[in-house]
């Protein structure tokens, strides 16, 4: 918007400016959202999930589709809700918010100035006066300068105050995890330092339409939630979406094979590493692995996990983060402590090693299917 002179040559500075961020977030999209993906067709995807409308119409919808049709049904129902972050009017570098400036207009889709804390600092001023405030920082590893904002500010707003004021109408969505070729800045999995802070909840999907659902359920929460989005997963795979308006339970993990030898949990694209991992040691070694995906971190369903442990007698939990204070140890801890009585081995932790997230090593970093592989069968020989 052109105060004063709206002329076409005093806005041509800005119209430059336009073409040039629009080709580079096509020129960002078309980079990161190319990584090769175990992610296809898989038990994985296709597991059945009850709390999926049933006999609705669906639509087949990669991950970023997916996410952008939640984005739309948000905007199209809830009149106070806005969306914005680094290059969101032209679509954000993975294409998640693509058409909806031009559908929803720009005092409502906007794009912000490169600065993490003023995005969500600006998030919980419009949350604290009831807007629907959805905030994009673009990828996770950028969210560490509003740290402060979220857990200090964001996360407490409803205690301190008495429950007189609140910023539940907060949703911030980031991109996480391991690309191919993000090196140490554009690969990181920062959850557990989030699902460290009570007053907010961390969402991690694992597919197209659990996201839709999840995103949907997270920005409707009255809670500050923190969505999570692998994007590996973006353009890896597509399968079938619901095409109306759904939501997910937070905090209810989803059993997407049973099993009776030992209890596998992961969450977000670790779910395709484990599938595989799930599948050689049912094929080499003749165990029954039951896979848990938690969906929620933050927070998580502990009754499904100890459930499930409880009736294998052993647990594998993985993750791409770190070991040392990784998620994967929250959820040992507790399996140790509720299930301890039925254990038949330690519970194993699978994770991304205690070393910033390298380039060229990425394949060494990870947390591939022959390592959980290797845990599962340490773990039933025991």
């Amino acid at each position: 918007r052109v105060h004063g002179d709206s002329s076409l040559a005093s806005q041509r500075p800005m119209l430059a400016r336009a073409a040039l961020v629009a080709s580079r977030v096509a020129t960002r999209s078309a980079r990161y959202s190319s990584a090769p993906s175990s992610a296809g067709p898989s038990f994985v995807n296709e597991a059945i999930d009850p709390d999926m409308p049933k006999g609705v119409e669906t639509v087949q919808q990669n991950m970023f589709e997916a996410i952008n049709s939640a984005l739309e049904i948000a905007l199209q129902t809830d009149k106070s809700a806005m969306l914005f972050g680094e290059d969101v009017a032209f679509g954000g570098v993975f294409r998640c918010s693509m058409n909806l400036m031009e559908k929803f207009g720009a005092d409502r889709v906007f794009s912000t100035p490169l600065c993490e804390q003023g995005i969500i600092g600006f998030a919980i001023g419009a949350a604290a006066v009831g807007s629907t405030a959805i905030a994009e920082i673009q990828f996770a590893d950028y969210i560490f300068p509003a740290f402060d904002q979220i857990v200090n500010e964001a996360a407490k707003y409803r205690y301190r105050s008495g429950d007189q004021f609140n910023v539940g109408g907060l949703t911030i969505r980031t991109p996480y995890g391991a690309v191919g070729h993000g090196g140490h800045y554009h690969s990181q999995s920062p959850e557990a330092y989030f699902a460290h802070t009570p007053g907010l909840k961390v969402v991690i999907p694992r597919s197209p339409a659990q996201a839709k659902g999840l995103l949907l359920a997270a920005i409707r929460d009255p809670n500050p939630t923190l969505f999570l989005e692998p994007k590996s997963l973006y353009r890896a795979s597509s399968e079938a979406v619901p095409k109306g308006d759904y939501m997910l339970p937070l905090g209810k993990a989803q059993t997407v094979k049973e099993g009776t030898d030992v209890t596998v949990v992961g969450y977000g694209a670790q779910m395709f590493v484990l599938e595989q991992a799930v599948l050689k040691a049912e094929a080499d070694l003749g165990v029954s692995c039951e896979l848990i995906d938690l969906r929620s971190i933050l927070p998580w369903d502990v009754d499904a996990v100890v459930k499930s442990v409880s009736k294998t007698g052993r647990c594998v939990v993985s993750h791409e983060a770190p070991k040392t204070g990784g998620f994967a140890g929250e959820i040992a801890a507790t399996v140790q402590e509720k299930c301890f009585l039925s254990l038949e081995a330690p519970v194993a932790r699978v994770c991304g090693w205690d070393t910033p997230f390298p380039l060229i090593f990425e394949k060494v970093y990870l947390p591939d299917k022959l390592r959980v592989f290797e845990a599962i069968k340490k773990t039933v020989q025991y």
